[in-house]
């Protein structure tokens, strides 16, 4: 008897299993009925006299940016590319992105009514990747703008697009995380999804379960040329602070504050006493930049940017580029062990730029697992550095799993200047036994900080 109730008890709940899925899963249908309207399809058209043979189509861009191959374009042949937008406003205004139309000679953009509409393009932004359309119509309908900020990873979100030229279709997924950086793209921190998004979802909307637009469908990340579960979505926030400038201006214009900057390695935070790594730390500072007026100095960590967290070094190239230039901020950098409030006015982005002895050169072993030399004319032409010294001899694999690689040029050790290789031995000679070895080195074109471990024998 007990046996036959356990097992009728387990039938029952596997009978239950798929009711509570099924109840836990949210229902897209009215959502999709309310937002579709304001999803249209966009086919941009090049002359061909403009085209050069084998020249990539705009939304090529999708898949270039990750390497998939793509055949160009015939010659003589009108190129068309195809894409997605949403309506923004009663009047006409269409968000997409540049690279959709970037080039484009006619554009059509077609409602979910069928109607046909010609677009002209108010103003495009190559660093965001965003455009601004507008078609001459009335009355239409549009997509409610959401804040990036309220958005939750694992949070439900959906996708309305033209995929591979299929208009109007839906996708779903969730949130898997903000705040991405990809490729040097430093201005865009993009939302990552798994969304499934193929080529035509370009210039999409991502949108909520409140009905609101959160982000801009724009890359996924492939190895082949399809989904593979990684898509990554522009944040409306930044997407309508370029869309604001457009039609305000007709070009976007974002701060600079002047600083190279990397993320703090749990080292680099127990040798500044920091309690977690966080942070962006300061590698460089170019001369006569915001930062530089403002007293900003290689080995600070910006922790905060006019009152807002800085986590990590990617956080904070987006925030200050939303700021327009010859605006004071305020910053809070970490230096000496305790938090420091600076006030900076930030320069304009497209307007600063960022920035020995001749004879035979001569090694020094210093016994620290690596050797260095005076910097030749060819080093200092080669790294654009005019003092400092240059490894030139690994031997320990404690500093090469530290990173640091010949040919690096050494500028500070633990905060002290190093212009000639008395400046480092006197550098080396000072450690105390157990002290660690922080270098600030110019590594390939950019500063970076290597912490090495030392343990007293």
């Amino acid at each position: 008897m007990k046996k036959r109730f356990a097992i009728l008890l387990m039938l029952s709940l596997m009978t239950m299993v798929p009711q509570l899925s099924a109840a836990q899963l949210p229902d897209f249908t009215q959502l999709v009925k309310d937002s579709a309207p304001a999803v249209v399809n966009i086919r941009a058209r090049e002359n061909a006299e403009q085209t050069e043979p084998g020249q990539a189509m705009p939304n090529d861009e999708l898949f270039r940016f990750f390497g998939i191959p793509n055949p160009g374009t015939p010659p003589n042949r009108d190129r068309v590319s195809g894409g997605t937008g949403f309506i923004i406003s009663t009047d006409g205004y269409i968000l997409t992105n540049r690279h959709v139309v970037d080039g484009a000679d006619k554009i059509t953009v077609t409602l979910k009514d069928r109607r046909e509409l010609e677009a002209e393009i108010i103003g495009e932004d190559e660093a965001s990747d965003v455009a601004l359309l507008r078609v001459d119509a009335k009355n239409l309908p549009t997509l409610k703008v959401g804040s990036v900020s309220d958005l939750e990873i694992g949070e439900w979100v959906m996708a309305i697009g033209s995929p591979l030229s299929f208009e109007n279709s839906v996708t779903k997924g969730i949130v898997s995380a903000k705040g991405r950086r990809i490729r040097g793209q430093q201005y865009i921190p993009y939302i990552q999804s798994d969304v499934p998004i193929n080529r035509g979802n370009s210039g999409g909307p991502l949108i909520n379960m409140d009905g609101e637009v959160v982000a801009i469908n724009t890359l996924i990340f492939s190895n082949t040329g399809g989904y593979m579960g990684i898509s990554f979505s522009i944040p409306i926030d930044v997407a309508m602070n370029v869309v604001d400038q457009l039609k305000e201006n007709g070009v976007v214009k974002r701060g600079l504050l002047g600083v190279g900057i990397e993320n703090v390695t749990q080292k680099m935070a127990d040798y500044m006493g920091m309690k977690k790594p966080h942070g962006a730390l300061v590698n460089q500072v170019s001369e006569g930049s915001a930062a530089d007026k403002a007293g900003i100095q290689v080995g600070d960590v910006i922790v905060a940017f006019n009152g807002q967290e800085i986590s990590t070094a990617d956080t904070l190239p987006p925030i200050v580029g939303m700021v327009q230039p010859n605006t004071e901020v305020s910053l809070t950098v970490f230096r000496d062990g305790k938090n420091k409030r600076i006030t900076a006015k930030l320069d304009a982005l497209d307007e600063t730029v960022v920035a020995g002895e001749n004879g035979q050169s001569e090694d020094v072993q210093a016994g620290i697992g690596f050797s260095v030399s005076k910097l030749s004319d060819q080093d200092k032409n080669r790294t654009g550095e005019s003092s400092g010294v240059i490894v030139t001899d690994i031997t320990d694999r404690e500093v090469q799993r530290a990173q640091l690689q010949v040919g690096d040029v050494i500028k500070k050790i633990n905060k002290k200047p190093i212009s000639n290789l008395s400046d480092f031995s006197d550098a080396i000679d000072a450690l105390k036994d157990d002290e660690p070895l922080v270098l600030l080195v110019k590594q390939g074109p950019a500063n970076r900080f290597i912490v090495i471990e030392r343990n007293a024998e």
